[in-house]
């Protein structure tokens, strides 16, 4: 049996791995789009779908994969989801026409997504509270590495090889992690099936992203008709929320140390990623710029967070995770607050310098923002924090990207629209700072009843995850042996 609070680094590595090669998989598809539209013989706004049905399930699938990882065996559930992952992957690579290499993007996305919900609960559970900041600075420098090296290796391998290669990528990467999955966990009990119920979950959330998708995707191109349908996406999501396993996410995302982090990260990611979208139009549109040099700027922001990542995880180990987490929040703004001096004047390099500012923000505040959520969860709910984390984490980005598009298309001229998306940023990152000031805290200790360096589970929760061996989470029992 393990020690509890015994350091397991090379299961950190494995959760790392994961999240790398998801993220890789997000990224990778965008750069070999021109090419898959016309080897597959089909159009711009049909190509974009094998990017948009990747992300599909990791939006309807979210909160599904969330609870079946609370009741699976950790290394049969990352095994299973790594091997499905590779599988897809190659299906992917041999796609014959567009219509299968979207049904593979789809099931592709659909392992994807279980590997994002088991990361953080492996992270969580692999070393001690006072370890957890540099063990979540590492699986999101991973992140930050898949979705940044996703591009550049994307393009080194269409231009070299082909773009079914670009599927191929993620094959070793996949049985590298079953292999420490092998290694580090001990084998629990037969997976469970999940439950019939979930569908309905499944089916209207993963519904509405799809009639948002939808809208939003065409409308631009084949006309403003087609955004009506992104309002079929209003019925499905009230649905939903009769649902009884609505409920249960409701009172797990108000819990006392857990509401603040979800609120902060969805603020985090509709600023960020407005501002990303609206980049690339600002310097090739306003100030013509290449769209090579376009990029750096943005692999500027890429760096930075993921830099920062490690270094906030290493001071969060010291100081605590709600400090440190505050402090990238309060960067994060001052970066975005440094984007409304924008003229029509400035150069890639005036541009790259901030993102990077608010990429260094980022990447102190998104690990150790984790570290709250999951340190304030009940132990047998880590599953399914991990899984609504993630769903806000998708929303962010979509939704983001859509305000961006919004804003820009709303302007009369690109330096009025850069500077309003900067403000409206400005607005909504300053309300992490808030989030995270008031609305996270971490519980007080029963002996001093001042707050201790690392979050703990509220007081009426069941037995605190700093020991992975205790018997009151199933992730708990199964990473114990």
């Amino acid at each position: 049996m393990d020690t509890p609070g015994k350091n397991r680094w090379w299961l950190v590595a494995a959760a790392g791995l994961a999240v790398f090669i998801a993220q890789l998989d997000a990224s990778v598809v965008g750069v070999a789009s021109p090419t898959i539209r016309s080897d597959l013989d089909t159009t711009t706004e049909v190509v974009q779908w094998v990017t948009l049905a990747y992300a599909v399930p990791l939006i309807g699938l979210s909160l599904c994969a969330g609870r079946w990882v609370d009741r699976a065996d950790p290394r049969r559930a990352l095994t299973l989801a790594c091997t499905g992952f590779a599988l897809f992957s190659v299906a992917c690579g041999l796609a014959p026409g567009i219509e299968w290499l979207i049904a593979a993007r789809v099931l592709q996305g659909c392992f994807a997504v279980i590997m994002m919900s088991l990361t953080p609960v492996l992270a969580t559970v692999a070393v001690p509270p006072e370890a957890r900041g540099r063990a979540f600075g590492f699986v999101m420098l991973f992140g930050t590495l898949g979705g940044l090296a996703g591009p550049v290796v994307g393009g080194q391998i269409v231009e070299s090889v082909d773009w079914p290669w670009i599927f191929y990528l993620s094959v070793p990467a996949a049985a590298a992690v079953v292999a420490l999955a092998a290694r580090e966990l001990p084998r629990g009990e037969r997976l469970p099936w999940p439950e019939r119920r979930w569908l309905v979950e499944a089916i209207t959330l993963g519904g509405a992203a799809v009639a948002v998708l939808l809208g939003l995707t065409f409308a631009v191109d084949a006309g403003a008709a087609w955004g009506l349908v992104a309002l079929a996406a209003m019925p499905l999501c009230l649905a939903w929320g009769r649902q009884e396993e609505a409920v249960a996410v409701r009172r797990l995302v108000t819990t006392p140390g857990v509401a603040g982090p979800h609120l902060a990260l969805a603020l985090a990611y509709l600023g960020v990623f407005m501002i990303m979208f609206m980049v690339p139009f600002f310097l090739q549109d306003t100030l013509g710029v290449a769209p090579g040099a376009s990029g750096f700027a943005l692999v500027a922001l890429a760096v930075a967070t993921a830099a920062a990542g490690v270094l906030g995880g290493r001071a969060a180990d010291k100081l605590g995770a709600r400090p440190v987490a505050l402090g990238g929040a309060a960067l994060m703004t001052a970066g975005v607050v440094l984007l409304l001096m924008a003229d029509g004047a400035w150069a890639t390099w005036d541009i790259a310098w901030r993102l990077a500012v608010i990429g260094a923000g980022f990447g102190l505040f998104n690990g150790q923002n984790q570290v709250l959520a999951m340190g304030n969860t009940p132990p047998d709910r880590l599953g399914m924090t991990a899984g609504t984390t993630n769903l806000v984490r998708q929303l962010g980005v979509a939704f983001g990207s859509a305000l961006g598009a919004l804003v820009w298309a709303a302007s009369d001229d690109g330096v009025t629209a850069f500077r309003t998306g900067s403000g409206v940023g400005a607005l909504l990152v300053a309300g992490v700072i808030a989030a995270v000031a008031f609305a996270v805290r971490a519980p007080a200790t029963p002996e001093t009843g001042t707050e201790s360096p690392q979050p703990a589970p509220a007081a009426d929760a069941a037995p605190t995850t700093d020991s992975p061996s205790t018997d009151s989470t199933g992730n708990g029992s199964h990473l114990s042996a």
